[in-house]
């Protein structure tokens, strides 16, 4: 298998924590030369000191600064054509739909699918000039299934990979592909968050709460960071030029659906 990525740029969003720091790691290990790009400069800096090989960079913009984060990717390119793109960013706060306000979804769309698609429309002609362009949105398994008490980011979820599978048909004939990876219960800061609110709503304990959502997945277990990287490496390789438009789980198999 054929997961050589020299020669290959990547930009990597959120990649100070948890997945998004996993997959700019990963993806450095098999060759390719690394853009982190997140707000925190001072834990941008943590992980590029820590990425092996050479010629990695990081850029700094806040997400919810449409017009900070084109700046910020403008000096990006002056270094040269991307050929991976891998959005990933933090979800909406936990709630239930019916008590969403309009500005919750503003964010969110804002944050996800328009931060994505600028990002797509800015590094279009380097991935078609090389012929070698490899998307991948990091989404959640409520793209399958909705999960109760994520209201607003259900329903952007569902937006994200509505745009990416589209995306994928009509950029296909240009050698790139566009998938997404759909993380289950993963160990990060987020699942943390989460856990947290569960408790303080329902009046238990962190652990009996992280116990109970465990018992939900087959694997008996949450996932870890380094497992959606393996994964998000593959489809940026040579090996997955076929692989365009999915949405794959990776959750243990805790997702009811085929």
């Amino acid at each position: 298998m054929d997961l050589n990525l020299i020669g290959k740029r990547a930009l990597v969003c959120g990649s100070t924590q948890g997945m998004g720091k996993a997959i700019a790691e990963e993806l450095a290990s098999c060759g390719a030369q690394i853009t982190l790009f997140a707000r925190d400069e001072a834990k941008l800096n943590e992980v590029l000191a820590g990425l092996k090989g050479s010629g990695h960079d990081c850029i700094v913009a806040d997400f919810d600064n449409l017009e900070e984060v084109k700046k910020a990717v403008t000096k990006g390119l002056s270094s040269g054509d991307y050929q991976i793109l891998v959005n990933n960013t933090g979800g909406p706060s936990p709630g239930p739909l019916s008590s969403a306000s309009l500005d919750q979804f503003d964010t969110a769309l804002a944050r996800h699918l328009h931060v994505s698609h600028t990002l797509v429309q800015m590094l279009l002609e380097g991935m078609k000039s090389s012929n070698y362009g490899r998307i991948v949105n990091i989404i959640s398994t409520s793209v399958k299934v909705p999960i109760p008490n994520l209201g607003v980011s259900n329903t952007v979820r569902g937006a994200m990979a509505s745009w990416a599978r589209t995306l994928a048909t009509e950029l296909g004939s240009f050698g790139i592909t566009v998938n997404n990876i759909l993380p289950g219960f993963i160990n990060t800061a987020r699942i943390e968050s989460l856990i947290a609110s569960k408790a303080s709503a329902g009046g238990s304990s962190k652990a009996e709460v992280r116990k109970t959502m465990e018992e939900t997945i087959p694997a008996k277990r949450f996932g870890e960071a380094q497992e959606i990287a393996d994964y998000a490496a593959f489809l940026c390789s040579p090996s997955a030029a076929y692989i365009n438009g999915t949405s794959l789980r990776v959750d243990g198999g805790r997702t009811g659906s085929i």
